[in-house]
Formats: C-alpha cells, structure tokens, sequence
C-alpha cells in the first residue's frame, strides 16, 4: 500500500473560502503557495485541512505538481494560480525566503460531511495533527473520501 498517496494541507478558513470560489467561478488549475521547500513531493490527493475556527477536512483535490524555485520566477509563472490577489499580496505572505512552492491541483470538491478534527485524531490514532500537514496512505484517503460524500 502506498504510504504516501495523499497529502493533508493545513490552511486557515479565508484561503479555503478563495479556492472554493475560484473553483465556482470555473477556474480548473490552483496553486497552494508555501513559503520554502515544502511537501508533498507526489501524491494523488490532496486534501484540505481548516483550521480554527472551522478545525476540519473541508475538500479535496487531484495533484499535478509541485513547483519549487525562486519567489520571482514562480510567482511569474503560477501566480494567476493562487488566491493571492497581487504580487505584493504575495511578497507581505511569503516573507523574503530563497524557494517558494507552489502546490498545483485540479478537480477542488467540497465536503458535504466535513471531518471533524476529534474524527482524524480517532482515525489516525493522535492526539494532534502536524501544523506542517501529514502523508495518508490509499486506504485512509479513501476514508476521509467516503466520509466527506
């Protein structure tokens, strides 16, 4: 079984609520900006982790790729992408690091039964989740799926 089929991105509440919208607006392809060299490197899925207020699975997504490189460049290329509205939108949240990543995916669906935060800790077996986001394998994404539908 694969070990690292999904990956659960840790986002706060206003991000999500762009994606969402950008997604009913009928754009196909977003970028998550990270600040750094950050994971996950391959993966199917992607899911998307609210945290407070909301502290739950809110949606998933498919994976394209992960783009690493200098803030310019990427931005130039995958901006149009993300929920940032602006270059300076961007350069005040990423700060001044060497590499940005974006985290490119397509197809975003909203949960109809978001997973609480007392359910991933109960089916992942912790008492917390990682701030960084976590690896899941096939069988647990096919958890969260089935439970989010």
């Amino acid at each position: 079984m694969n070990e690292h089929y999904a990956f659960v991105l840790m986002t706060k509440e206003k991000y999500w609520t762009k994606f969402r919208d950008r997604s009913q607006e009928g754009k196909k392809i977003h970028s998550f900006v990270l600040r750094g060299a950050a994971p996950p490197k391959d993966v199917r899925i992607l899911f998307f982790y609210i945290s407070n207020p909301v502290k739950a699975l809110e949606g998933y997504a498919e994976f394209i790729e992960r783009k690493i490189g200098a803030p310019e460049e990427v931005w130039n290329e995958y901006g149009n992408e993300s929920v940032l509205e602006s270059k300076a939108s961007f350069d005040e949240f990423i700060g001044n690091p060497q590499q940005v990543t974006f985290i490119r995916f397509k197809n975003l669906k909203t949960a109809v039964n978001p997973v609480s935060l007392d359910n991933l800790r109960m089916l992942r077996g912790v008492k917390m989740l990682s701030r960084k986001g976590y690896y899941v394998d096939k069988g647990m994404a096919e958890k969260f799926i089935s439970m989010m539908e």
